[in-house]
């Protein structure tokens, strides 16, 4: 099902390898996404696959490929930027760098039992809503979409022990620290780069870092340049130079030996593989 508001654009349809097969996804590309997952289902999210151990809920950037391998009774959620601009509208549900754009981790957040059949009669509440045709249609599916947003930040924060009032200001930093890497990443590789952005030291930023993350700084930033040079070679037919230059990364050899070292392949070896 799609609705479309002049150019906002609205839709919900089964996550399933049926839809796979019949190339829908695909439509959707450029369209941000939540997703329900179903436990012990079986997902791929962009080259790594997950099993669920339960009721998920996923949220993804436009570009990100997630395919279902064994997945029944899942749903997709999406819309344009024109419909609802997660940047925009920060203030409102305060999820940017938590559940999209989150270097951190790809941001699935759990569900108990009693949120999972909250989370689906919402669902189910916009699927109910997308058959009207009255003029408060499309504020309603908005009300609805950013009400599992805020349940979900909710979730989010308690799951990783940072719900505390005490502890908004860290999560104000690691969600500007996150930001910043998705923003930045192709033309700011050092921790001392995004400390300067950050008015912190390196040491400082590596310490907040710790509270969310047991990776350090350097492997988020290093991490997040690998997965856009492994979905340039994946999705694209952009010469290793070319993907290099897109990186900043002048020395074609250099970034070949960096690609290697933290992939174990060569780009071109990736590449054969996908």
């Amino acid at each position: 099902m799609l609705k479309q508001f002049s150019y906002k654009q609205f839709g919900n349809l089964e996550f399933s390898k049926m839809a796979l097969a019949e190339n829908m996804l695909a439509s959707i590309d450029g369209h941000i996404k939540i997703v329900f997952i179903p436990k012990n289902a079986i997902i791929q999210v962009d080259f790594q696959e997950f099993k669920m151990e339960s009721d998920t809920l996923l949220f993804i950037n436009p570009k990100v490929i997630v395919k279902p391998c064994e997945t029944v009774d899942g749903q997709l959620i999406y819309f344009n930027r024109d419909f609802y601009c997660i940047e925009i509208h920060d203030q409102e549900v305060a999820c940017d760098g938590i559940l999209y754009n989150n270097v951190f981790e790809i941001p699935f957040v759990n569900l108990d039992e009693t949120q999972s059949e909250d989370i689906q009669k919402i669902i189910q509440e916009i699927q109910s809503e997308m058959n009207n045709e009255d003029a408060n249609t499309e504020e309603m599916l908005r009300v609805l979409l950013k009400l599992i947003i805020l349940k979900s930040t909710r979730i989010w924060k308690r799951q990783h022990r940072l719900a505390d009032e005490n502890q908004q200001s860290d999560v104000q930093f690691l969600r500007r620290f996150s930001k910043l890497v998705e923003e930045c990443y192709k033309t700011h590789h050092t921790v001392a780069d995004y400390a300067e952005l950050l008015f912190v030291t390196p040491k400082n930023l590596s310490k907040k870092i710790g509270l969310v993350s047991k990776s350090t700084p350097n492997d988020i930033i290093k991490k997040r340049i690998i997965l856009e040079s492994k979905r340039l070679l994946a999705h694209t037919t952009m010469t290793v130079k070319e993907i290099a230059y897109s990186l900043n990364y002048e020395d074609d050899a250099y970034f070949i030996r960096f690609f290697t070292k933290h992939t174990g392949l060569s780009p071109g070896s990736f590449r054969k593989q996908f």
